[in-house]
């Protein structure tokens, strides 16, 4: 997430981070050679743009992805690889820049039609879509695809549950694995085979971008095996998956069923999309610069590899930082006594050397030293710094102060990172020493990416028996607004029993007051300023340590079509990648 997380999806808000627009290379047929495009090329335009078909594409990952099912997973990179086999209503055009970041139909004809006040949202499905068995696609499926995804959570948990919270009736309906009716849930209404209509309990003033999120992508009932549908995902996309070998690959091939002529936005180029899983990340690095394959999470280059690239002027060409509209932050576990004092989160705050964290990222050139929650790049956004010390180095002092109007003189707690993770661990390492001064003593405990979220931090009982008082993660926004960005991370109504992502446990009823007026005002500077609040509460209460404001730096891999894409973290767009020839 979206988490990324998406991830996380987020834009620059402004066109000044990530130049807005498209370079003439977008409107380029002929392939071209990515080393002279120069630094940031893909960040300004698409790169070695072409429509040569054929050949195959391989991705590699250092650990696994939280789930390939569409309804069942929420890290960024899933969500942009997704849509290769399963097409949400609205998705994000390609594109640099801000035109990464716009809207546009994808299941639907177009956008959304509001009514009620924005309580009341109607898609029309275009006509012609069809399965990869050649079946029909129905809004039936969509309507079951929201349901299945949303409202069985003990069966799947991994994406976020905004629609459960938002529908009408959505705090009763069971699920369509208890719930046998043929009816299902009575606020998504499907009066014919190409109409959905969402009712919801609020006015919500953003839900196109709620519906670009894969969670929309149809799935037909009789195809559905819970938490095993993964086994067998039914493609509504170009490609669909040949096969499925859990933990260690995943092959994609042409969906022959799929017709471009339903289809504005996908080229179908590669012959076959192969996935490579558990691949160490140094392997990574050395596999993307030998052009033999791309990092499928987007994260950036290896430590190493960065001082490779940035000393070398021919290498350095060949890259792109970008910011990926991204935190990097440590939650404090708000149910984890003594966190569940303010004073004892304010000391974690005044604490923490920025400077050695930010090093241990990787420098500058992975994020700029963070103190909001609200990154500079997503609306509602104002500069502040409640626990600023000299140099971003930390304050001892204050922090010993708070530890002591807390009643303690000293605590003992864990943190986590994922072990996949170098930099994460690095980061974590580096705040221990950083707590350690002020009679912290943090004990680091890792977990894999893909279990992180399901089996261990984002479990809330996990965590308090444990003794998990902070948790590493970087969050980007669900979609590119205040709100796309908090919800998850701060509304209590959020926090679930496993992949929670409000791992801070937070539940403040201000705040949760906050985000549901800002979502249903229509006048965007007013909702911004509501945004705004939010952060301004959520600092004064620590929960949240910001770190840095993340920058990812992308070796280029020798492929067609690449772009840096706001809408996915800053990572490149996979929707119409192509082999390139070497």
């Amino acid at each position: 997430m979206r988490r990324s997380a998406l991830a996380a999806i987020a834009a620059i808000g402004s066109a000044s981070l990530l130049l807005a627009g498209c370079s003439k290379a977008d409107d380029n047929k002929n392939e071209k050679d990515t080393k002279s495009a120069g630094a940031n090329a893909a960040t300004q335009g698409v790169v070695n743009a072409s429509d040569k078909k054929g050949g195959t594409l391989t991705y590699e990952l250092s650990d696994v992805p939280d789930s390939f099912d569409p309804g069942n997973t929420y890290y960024a990179y899933m969500y942009n690889i997704s849509r290769l086999y399963a097409r949400p209503l609205m998705t994000f055009a390609p594109g640099a820049g801000q035109k990464g970041n716009t809207l546009v139909p994808d299941l639907a004809a177009s956008k959304g039609v509001s009514s009620d006040g924005g309580k009341t949202w109607t898609y029309k499905l275009r006509s012609g879509l069809k399965y990869q068995d050649g079946t029909a696609i129905t809004s039936k499926d969509v309507k079951y695809a929201v349901e299945r995804s949303n409202f069985a959570r003990d069966v799947l948990s991994l994406g976020p549950n905004y629609f459960q919270q938002f529908l009408v009736g959505g705090d009763k309906y069971k699920g369509p694995y208890k719930d046998k009716s043929a009816k299902g849930l009575a606020s998504i209404a499907t009066p014919d085979d190409t109409t959905i209509v969402f009712h919801l309990k609020q006015a919500f003033q953003e839900f196109d971008y709620l519906v670009a999120a894969p969670q929309t992508a149809p799935v037909p009932q009789s195809k559905d095996k819970g938490v095993d549908y993964v086994k067998n995902i039914v493609s509504s996309g170009s490609y669909k998956f040949q096969s499925y070998d859990e933990g260690k690959q995943v092959v994609l091939v042409r969906n022959e069923n799929w017709d471009a002529k339903t289809d504005p936005l996908r080229k179908q180029l590669p012959d076959k999309i192969v996935v490579n899983l558990k691949v160490n990340p140094d392997t990574i690095d050395k596999d993307v610069l030998a052009g033999d394959a791309i990092d499928l999470g987007g994260t950036g280059v290896q430590t190493a590899t960065q001082a490779q690239l940035l000393t070398d002027a021919s290498k350095k060409a060949n890259t792109d930082n970008t910011y990926g509209g991204r935190l990097v932050y440590m939650a404090v576990n708000s149910k984890v006594a003594p966190f569940d004092k303010v004073e004892c989160r304010k000391a974690v705050e005044y604490a923490i050397d920025k400077v050695s964290v930010q090093t241990a990222e990787g420098g500058p050139i992975r994020g700029d030293i963070a103190s909001t929650v609200l990154p500079p790049d997503i609306p509602g956004y104002a500069k502040a710094d409640v626990y600023a010390s000299k140099g971003n180095k930390g304050d001892v002092a204050k922090a010993k102060a708070q530890l002591k109007a807390c009643g303690k003189t000293s605590i003992n707690t864990n943190i986590t990172a994922r072990s996949d993770r170098p930099q994460e661990v690095d980061a974590a390492t580096a705040i221990i020493n950083s707590l350690k001064k002020v009679g912290i003593n943090a004990t680091l405990k890792t977990y894999p990416s893909g279990k992180y979220f399901t089996d261990y931090a984002g479990v809330p009982k996990f965590t308090e028996k444990q003794n998990i008082g902070l948790i590493m993660v970087q969050w980007g926004a669900d979609w590119p607004s205040g709100y796309g960005f908090l919800q998850q991370i701060l509304n209590g109504k959020a926090i679930s029993q496993s992949g929670n992502m409000n791992l801070s446990q937070y539940d403040n009823k201000d705040v949760n007051s906050l985000l549901e007026k800002a979502i249903g005002t229509q006048d965007n500077a007013e909702r911004n300023s509501l945004y705004t609040q939010i952060d301004q509460k959520t600092m004064d209460d620590a929960v949240i340590v910001p770190l840095t404001y993340f920058k990812v730096l992308l070796a280029r891999p020798n492929a067609t079509n690449l772009v840096s894409t706001a809408a996915f973290s800053g990572q490149y767009d996979y929707l119409n990648i192509g082999v390139a020839s070497k």
